[in-house]
């Protein structure tokens, strides 16, 4: 029996994957259209044309929509490892193989002591709920190295290191897998030292490689405000009452020009930093680091910066299912509604883009419920998370989340001390600092 559930426990999430995941193939290869923009272009239009350029031995030093990592390139340059297949064939096959690699990482851990395989299946149903922008952006690559940093962390920490420094060179946001990393002991220096060394090397051979590795630093110096944004909808409901902006493409997205954007920007960067500084304040006051604490913490920040975001783009989500799905796989973990928060942000946000967009971009009724709904979920994600987070490593001796058991059987124990002192062959001293007695 035990043989045959376990069987269960793989084929079945295996099957869901690969149904979800054969409808996921079909919306980008044109087989199925939904509603709304066509999603692969980024990746036929864009991604093939940094391709061309990269080959060429430089990165694409005049286009300003170019706002990645130096590491981005081994992504884009990809699809020449199946020079059979189109372009865009080719980056469908190599995403879907990181995203069959994310699911068996998340699947081997669910079977560990102390873990469970939830994470499998809000991998399975966060991808899916997104649609067909998992597969026509780079982002599921990245993440499927975030994952498995995360894992490789419990015992392998200078390759844990190593994969977190190469995923920020891919896309920055990884870097915030750090978050929750240990600061002493062995180990932590181990996975610190080799995440340091690691970027450092992998920078300087990009400099040294083709020039402008560095030049997304400045690319996105001007942006505005992009329309699925938080700050956006400030100027959603403005623009009925006669606020004079615009939406234009600007530096790759549709964003807001006008009145006041400049200033929403700044409280949208403002509030990112107040995000820093409520981290630095909860690494500050940590008092236990717990198993689950290195995921929760990536999770936390992760999902704080991209609801604090001036642009919150569709596939941002992945890398917040993603870091969900391991928080969830962690039995000891404390971010399950958090995590089910995003995942139904995430299938708001299939409905905003692309079947929605040109309601968005319009700030019609429609477009712009969709994007409260998401962005409200997305808050109210942030704050529970930050809770948990900051209760889950206080290190008060018992949790504060659901330990109602906890409590009853310390009394029980105490009140079995109390009742009966002629077992203990002495009088009973009546506890006032609330532990368990000593056997």
């Amino acid at each position: 029996m035990t043989s045959i559930s376990r069987a269960r426990g793989v084929w079945l999430p295996v099957a869901a994957w690969a149904l979800t995941r054969a409808v996921v193939l079909l919306c980008v290869l044109r087989v199925l259209v939904l509603p709304g923009p066509d999603v692969t272009t980024d990746v036929s239009v864009i991604y093939q044309g940094w391709f061309e350029v990269l080959k060429s031995g430089t990165f694409p030093l005049n286009d300003v929509t170019w706002q990645y990592p130096p590491a981005a390139a081994l992504a884009i340059l990809s699809p020449g490892l199946l020079p059979f297949l189109g372009y865009a064939p080719a980056f469908y096959v190599l995403v879907l193989v990181a995203d069959a690699a994310t699911l068996a990482l998340l699947l081997r851990a669910g079977r560990r002591a102390d873990h469970r395989p939830a994470g499998a299946w809000v991998w399975i149903a966060g991808v899916a709920l997104l649609g067909p922008t998992a597969y026509a952006r780079y982002d599921l690559m990245v993440t499927a190295v975030a994952v498995a940093a995360l894992f490789a962390a419990v015992r392998r920490p200078r390759v844990a290191g190593a994969l977190i420094a190469f995923g920020a060179l891919l896309k920055v946001w990884p870097a915030l897998l750090l978050t929750g990393a240990a600061l002493r002991g062995r180990r932590a220096r181990a996975l610190w030292w080799s995440a340091a060394g690691t970027a450092a090397a992998l920078t300087l051979f990009f400099v040294a490689a083709a020039p402008g590795a560095l030049a997304f630093l400045t690319f996105q110096r001007d942006r505005g405000t992009e329309v699925e944004s938080l700050g956006a909808l400030v100027f959603h409901v403005a623009r009925h009452f006669g606020w004079d902006g615009q939406v234009l493409l600007n530096y790759g997205s549709l964003e807001f020009l006008g009145p006041g954007v400049p200033f929403v920007s700044t409280v949208a960067l403002t509030l990112s930093l107040a995000a820093v500084g409520w981290l630095f304040l909860w690494r500050v006051r940590v008092r236990e680091l717990r198993p689950a604490t290195l995921c929760e913490a990536a999770f936390t920040a992760t999902l704080l910066f991209t609801t604090t975001s001036r642009v919150i783009s569709p596939q941002y989500m992945l890398w917040l299912v993603a870091l969900g799905a391991v928080c969830v796989t962690v039995r000891a973990g404390r971010q399950t509604l958090p995590v089910v928060l995003v995942l139904l942000a995430t299938g708001v946000t299939l409905l905003e883009f692309p079947v929605g967009f040109a309601d968005v971009v319009a700030s019609e009724p429609w477009g712009v419920t969709l994007l409260f709904v998401r962005n409200g979920l997305l808050v109210a994600a942030s704050l529970l998370a930050c809770r948990r987070l900051w209760t889950s490593t206080r290190g008060d001796g018992q949790e504060r989340t659901g330990t109602a058991g906890v409590v009853r059987a310390r009394r029980a124990a105490d009140a079995t001390a109390a009742a009966a002192p002629e077992l203990a062959g002495t009088a009973a001293q009546p506890r006032t600092d609330g532990a368990t007695p000593a056997p």
